[in-house]
């Protein structure tokens, strides 16, 4: 039984902190995070799956929590896919792509552009190549605000994401949240990734004019090549996977399972946790047979 944080090579080396939780020859799992998360984001959903036999390899994407920042500014949708499919290629076999958001994006360029194949499954979660505009837009807004400025202290922080997440009751600056900041010489408090992943956002949404890093119709060239078993995950009330979106890459992918998580935003994994979970699980035991040591 392994419950161990460690480190993974990504791309080229690139150091990619991980936790692997769950029996060791259990079916493996990979979660990758959305942009600004760390591999905290999945603490429920990984108890849920190695209770019922799999392997689950949370990560931190590149730029975020314990992984190694790019030098290079390094943070395309390609460079994220690039690491994934390094790291499933050095496991003892294909596994299951669990991507939310910016991980989603990252499985589909992987599996769907970059190297076919390199997963058995794939899971997104309120993610899809038609992205809406405005909830983008508020989302990359709410991660540039204080990226350089940071805050004063965690209960500033955890004020600044009452107002963004105002559905959710208010919580007060907790042991959690300490994991998403750094406390930085000058006293004041910075999110846990590197200014420059979404410096490189803005950046390329200026010059591309689009709403995604890879572009819509590259992230549907993908889409359409995806061979695999895929199942999309929607937070029912998101701003950033409308109606319309869903049934596009329906069409994109026609053998793609959905569920609709009622009552859940784009932060899906965390406000509707027990009802994703339960829908993850159920897809991953009817496509694949975990095995129990």
């Amino acid at each position: 039984m392994s419950n161990r944080p460690t480190k993974l090579s990504g791309h080229s080396g690139h150091a990619i902190a991980a936790l692997i939780e769950g029996q060791d020859d259990g079916m493996p799992v990979v979660l990758a995070h959305g942009g600004g998360q760390t591999k905290r984001a999945w603490k429920r959903v990984t108890a849920m799956l190695t209770a019922n036999g799999f392997r689950t390899i949370a990560l931190d994407l590149r730029g975020h929590g314990d992984s190694a920042w790019a030098a290079d500014g390094a943070y395309d949708i390609v460079d994220f896919a690039g690491d994934l499919i390094a790291i499933a290629g050095a496991l003892d076999r294909k596994p299951a792509l669990i991507g939310a958001s910016l991980g989603g994006l990252a499985g589909i360029v992987a599996e769907g552009e970059v190297a076919p194949g390199s997963f058995a499954s794939l899971t997104l979660v309120d993610i899809t190549p038609q992205m809406e505009a405005g909830g983008v837009a508020r989302i990359v807004g709410f991660m540039a605000a204080n990226a350089q400025q940071g805050f004063a202290s965690p209960e500033e922080a955890a004020r600044v994401i009452s107002e963004y997440l105002p559905h959710r009751p208010s919580r007060k600056a907790s042991a959690g949240l300490a994991h998403y900041l750094r406390q930085k010489p000058d006293g004041r408090y910075y999110w846990h990734w590197d200014p420059a992943f979404i410096d490189g956002i803005m950046r390329r949404h200026a010059e591309r004019g689009d709403s995604g890093d890879h572009g819509r119709i590259e992230l549907s060239e993908a889409a359409v090549r995806l061979a695999l078993p895929v199942h999309l995950i929607r937070g029912g009330s998101s701003d950033l996977v409308s109606p319309e979106a869903v049934t596009h890459f329906r069409e994109l992918v026609p053998h793609a399972e959905f569920s609709d998580i009622a009552g859940a935003t784009h932060m899906v994994v965390g406000d509707q946790n027990d009802a994703f979970g339960e829908a993850i699980l159920d897809f991953l035991m009817r496509t694949h047979r975990p095995v129990s040591g």
